[in-house]
């Protein structure tokens, strides 16, 4: 009995060709955030963006929702402040708590990553055609947890 598989495509293939569409589309999205003035941005900088949401969180709130140390998340935040791209301010309603919000700056980054996205995603479309992005779009929707915000991939990745 053969431990090949049926169609002859290995089992692992399969999560590294997802990984590997995956920094395709990231790394395209960077580059061009790049040429439209955000160099400094990263990866993990969009899950730290989405993290913060629209009204701001807390550091220790941050490690948490990305699965990572309250002292990286305060390394993350200092760097991002410094970059100019967050804020911390003190929480309306309970001055002792400090707030991490994005500045201008860094909704900026995020209103032009939505259109790049667009602009990747359409040209997929053009390659591959629109009924078949829709149905692999529709296919991962069917296999994959509902909660389309799972923010702790950098703590997973970084987990040993």
């Amino acid at each position: 009995m053969s431990n090949e598989p049926p169609d002859g495509t290995p089992g692992f293939e399969l999560p590294l060709r997802l990984f590997l569409a995956f920094r395709v589309v990231i790394d395209e999205v960077h580059e061009e955030l790049a040429r439209q003035g955000h160099p400094d941005l990263r990866p993990m900088h969009g899950f730290v963006f989405q993290a913060i949401g629209p009204h701001g969180t807390t550091a220790v709130d941050l490690g948490r929702t990305l699965g990572i140390s309250k002292q990286a998340a305060g390394k993350t935040v200092d760097s991002l402040e410094r970059l100019g791209y967050v804020e911390r301010g003190r929480d309306p309603r309970d001055a002792r708590r400090k707030i991490v919000r994005l500045t201008g700056r860094g909704a900026d980054s995020l209103r032009r990553s939505e259109l790049i996205f667009e602009r990747v995603r359409a040209r997929w479309m053009e390659t591959l055609g629109a009924d078949r992005v829709r149905a692999m779009e529709d296919d991962l929707r069917r296999v994959t947890p509902s909660d389309l915000w799972r923010l702790d991939a950098p703590g997973w990745f970084g987990t040993g």
